[in-house]
């Protein structure tokens, strides 16, 4: 493998201001492995391989006129397909706007552009983000680099397995119940979701809009807060983004420091139903934090019981309203215009060709919740237990300075195990899902493999709303200390991939060693 793709997207920077490489030959690394990974893990939807290089190539020249740049300029990025760019298609992993190309570029995707990055190209991931293992994309499913027969998560899978897989150092994933916390626990990443408002939502394509938000995805701490200082702030064109500055989560990602850190640990995310490799991974985390010099206490937040099932009213409701514009007479698919159909049964035959099953179930569900007659007994009391929801992590933040449990309830499941049974699907958000019914920042960081099947496993920290700093603040802590132990990061236990496409080729399908 190409030394260049293990480096971290802060070293990489580093270099390439120094000189020592250019963007180009970091891009052209990164591109070529895509080539020769992407086809076992389908990660990315789109790759313009031209306008990469082209955009490295300017990077590198203005580095050579002796201008300034940030210290991510010529990394390369990938960007989950919910977020709108110009030049590029942006498919939401649907057939409704299968070719689509906005003709805007998103506020985040426009920073980055700004700060230097080179956007590979757009990953993959459930049909307009619903969805908790990236199968329901209507262009293939993603694969976990870890082991190709499972999950990546979801719904920004594709985002979470192109770091996995090294195609990019550093990516863009959406936030709404736990896609990016959720990926990022399964194949060992790091995902943020800042708190809401606090990265802009101007150009994400909505599915629930008063849960939505991007946030950064690495492998590690200090290149996940520097892609946060990047794409955070405020934006005028956004009604709910803050008007705050960026908490200072650099300085956070390099000073880990917990000690003096009161830490809860939520009652009610644990214990029962919580595979046991999970379980054992978390309480290990959880008693190094204890060694780091944290104060770690038992938590409840009793009306965490209830956020997956308030949460699959509003979000259901919001897709109802939000994805009422696909109706193919402004743009996107057009199924039936052939003159023999009226306006009504076009949108009809538009939808039913150009929705997948999860997308048409959680309308249906939204649509009924909003019904007259149904609103206040379903809709009106799931807003009720969000408000208590809220309650309770107020509660717990007056007592703590960062609430933990682990991410997911079990690791990495098979491809295909929970497709026909949505409940079991559901399950996977359990942990992450809270956080976004309060608005408040939260992360996954990884804390090693479970025993029983060798997959990784993820700790989840909860901060206040605009606290985002803490979360670096405990991830940098852990990741010092777990990779002094480990002798080194997670992700050199990761199968070789690029080893595996050329042995398939050749005709075996062994996984190989690893790194």
């Amino acid at each position: 493998m190409n030394e260049l793709l293990l480096l971290s997207a802060a070293q990489l920077g580093a270099a390439i201001g120094a000189g020592r490489v250019s963007a180009a030959e970091v891009t052209e690394a990164h591109l070529d492995q895509i080539e020769a990974v992407d086809g076992h893990v389908n990660a990315f939807l789109h790759v313009d391989r031209e306008a990469a290089l082209a955009t490295a190539a300017g990077i590198d020249a203005r580095r050579a006129a002796g201008e300034k740049l940030g210290p991510l300029a010529g990394v390369p990025l990938g960007l989950k397909d919910v977020l709108t760019m110009t030049g590029a298609p942006t498919t939401c992993g649907s057939k409704i706007l299968e070719g689509w190309v906005p003709p805007y570029n998103a506020t985040v995707t426009q920073r980055l552009i700004d700060a230097g990055i080179v956007i590979l190209g757009k990953t993959n991931l459930d049909e307009f983000a619903m969805g908790s293992s990236t199968e329901n994309s209507a262009f293939g499913p993603t694969r976990n680099p870890w082991d190709l027969d499972r999950i990546p998560g979801g719904s920004g899978g594709g985002s979470a397995a192109a770091l996995a897989a090294f195609c990019t150092p550093i990516a863009i994933g959406t936030d709404t119940g736990g896609s990016i916390r959720q990926p990022a626990a399964v194949t060992g990443t790091v995902g943020i979701k800042p708190t809401y408002g606090g990265t802009s939502r101007y150009g994400l394509v909505a599915m629930a809009s008063s849960l939505d938000q991007p946030g950064p995805c690495a492998r590690n701490v200090l290149d996940a807060a520097l892609l946060h200082e990047v794409i955070g702030g405020h934006d005028p064109r956004d009604s709910t983004s803050i008007n705050q500055p960026v908490p200072k989560v650099v300085d956070a990602a390099c000073n880990g420091d917990v000690s003096g850190m009161k830490i809860g640990v939520v009652k009610e995310l644990g214990g029962e139903g919580y595979a046991p490799g999970v379980q054992q991974r978390f309480d290990e985390a959880v008693a190094l934090l204890t060694r780091l010099g944290a104060d770690v206490v038992e938590v409840s937040c009793p009306n965490f019981e209830y956020a997956m099932a308030a949460y699959y009213l509003i979000l259901p409701s919001e897709v109802s309203s939000n994805l009422a514009k696909f109706d193919a007479m402004r743009f996107g698919l057009r199924v039936g215009d052939d003159g023999t159909h009226s306006a009504e049964e076009v949108m009809a035959l538009t939808r039913e060709a150009g929705f997948g099953p999860e997308v048409k179930r959680r309308i249906i569900i939204g649509t009924y919740a909003l019904s007259s007659g149904y609103y206040d007994a379903y809709y009106g009391s799931a807003q009720k237990v969000r408000t208590l929801i809220d309650r309770d992590f107020d509660a717990a933040f007056a007592e703590v300075d960062v609430l933990v449990s682990p991410t997911t309830p079990t690791t990495a499941f098979k491809l295909g195990e929970r497709v026909d049974d949505p409940l079991a699907m559901y399950k996977a958000d359990l942990c992450t899902i809270p956080s976004n019914l309060a608005g408040n920042a939260s992360a996954s960081f990884p804390v090693g493999l479970a025993p029983e099947d060798g997959l990784p496993v993820g700790l989840q920290v909860m901060a206040p709303p605009m606290a985002d700093d803490r979360l670096y603040r405990v991830g940098a802590a852990l990741e010092k200390a777990l990779e002094e132990q480990w002798g080194g990061p997670l992700w050199r236990q990761l199968p070789d991939l690029a080893g595996t496409a050329a042995r398939t080729s050749a005709g075996t399908t062994s996984m190989g060693a690893g790194r």
